[in-house]
């Protein structure tokens, strides 16, 4: 039976680690769940949730290398598009207020405060350079 990316598969957790917990798959192959793949909630210890010895259901996300996978525990029995929803950023968050015309102003306001900064930037650097060349 060859292991397929998608599958869910039973292993025996053969070793912990801080970022993760080491699962020995069938066909001797071996696979890592990492420390954000094991519960949905925040997991900061792994013997909490898992110890040597324990079977568990896996579900391959990859392969790594010959014979050795990338696996989950949270994901088994989830579809692989729900998985992939994004939690929303909190700029997607905020309400878009206004018109377009006081967008449009405010971003002419913002653009033109940029402008004069870089325009005084310049005109600083300039003028070290012209007192240097006095100074020689």
């Amino acid at each position: 039976m060859s292991i397929e990316i998608g599958s869910e598969i039973e292993g025996k957790v053969t070793g912990l680690a801080k970022f993760g917990a080491f699962v020995e798959l069938p066909e001797g192959k071996a696979g890592l769940v990492h420390i954000s793949q094991i519960a949905d909630a925040y997991v900061t210890d792994i013997s909490k949730h898992l110890n040597v010895g324990d079977m568990v259901k896996v579900k391959v996300l990859g392969a790594a290398k010959e014979g050795k996978y990338d696996l989950s525990i949270k994901q088994v029995g989830r579809p692989d598009w729900e998985m992939k929803k994004k939690k929303p950023r909190e700029t997607d968050l905020r309400p878009n207020v206004g018109t377009f015309e006081d967008k449009i102003t405010q971003f002419l306001k913002q653009s033109d405060e940029k402008l004069q900064d870089w325009k005084r930037n310049i005109e600083t650097k300039q003028g070290l350079k012209k007192k240097k060349r006095l100074i020689k």
